[in-house]
């Protein structure tokens, strides 16, 4: 960490104030049984700044490490939150419609008010483990470059966002649907892959799919968790499950 120079000069004058006022008092009591007082105080104030040091740096230190942290993680969840809202949830559901297996892992990727943190987990392995079957011609690949293309400044803008850069998962998930959008537009007439260029989109499609939902059930875990509200809408929204209704039944 670069010391800034009002540092340096602050404690220059910490150091001659303190000389300072030491001096002054070795002059106004010049005995010597003040001399020693003042010595005694001096070396009892030196003893325990070292004691000081230890508390500052392992108690405190960490406490505001932690807060920091805390801090941080409060911070990237909003922006992903505001990813999902924004965009996320939207795209899952489109690029879901190119999974021919996903009805078979469906059942484990619908949430509801009970689940517990092991639903998540059981889930999150699930989808993980998951290989899907990406059939381009169930999805709409047009609308799909489109909605991507719309997007492409937010995205990018998310990608400049320093503080992504202590959650590398969701990096990975913007670079991944970046280069997706990247390689929709570069193709003139999305009606007309070639067996082999259709096979290298599909590549795409599987990587931002598989990391679009590792990411969702993370999301909705922790609005479970702290926004039962938003949870809520969350579910009845789900891109993932066809019976999703925004309108509230029950």
């Amino acid at each position: 960490m670069k010391v800034q120079k009002w540092q340096i000069q602050l404690a220059g004058a910490l150091v001659l104030l303190t000389v300072s006022f030491y001096g002054i008092r070795w002059w106004l009591f010049p005995r010597p049984d003040f001399h020693n007082e003042m010595w005694r105080f001096l070396i009892g104030d030196v003893a325990f700044l070292f004691l000081q040091v230890l508390l500052v740096t392992m108690f405190i230190d960490r406490v505001a490490q932690k807060r920091e942290k805390d801090e941080m993680r409060q911070k990237l969840n909003m922006i992903v939150g505001a990813f999902f809202s924004h965009t996320g949830t939207k795209l899952l559901g489109r690029i879901a419609t190119a999974d021919t297996a996903l009805p078979e892992v469906r059942d484990d990727l619908v949430p509801s008010m009970a689940w517990k943190p092991e639903d998540y987990a059981r889930a999150s392995s699930a989808f993980r483990t998951h290989e899907p079957r990406v059939d381009l011609s169930a999805c709409d690949l047009t609308a799909l470059r489109e909605q991507l293309s719309n997007q492409k400044d937010y995205l990018l803008g998310l990608l400049g966002n320093q503080s992504l850069l202590e959650h590398e998962q969701f990096t990975d998930l913007l670079w991944a649907v970046t280069h997706l959008a990247e390689e929709l537009e570069a193709r003139s007439d999305l009606g007309a892959l070639s067996d082999t260029d259709a096979r290298h989109i599909a590549i795409d499609v599987k990587r931002a799919y598989g990391l679009l939902g590792a990411m969702y059930l993370a999301y909705l875990s922790h609005l479970q968790a702290n926004y039962p509200y938003l949870f809520s809408l969350a579910v009845r929204t789900n891109p993932l499950d066809p019976q999703a209704r925004a309108e509230v039944t029950e």
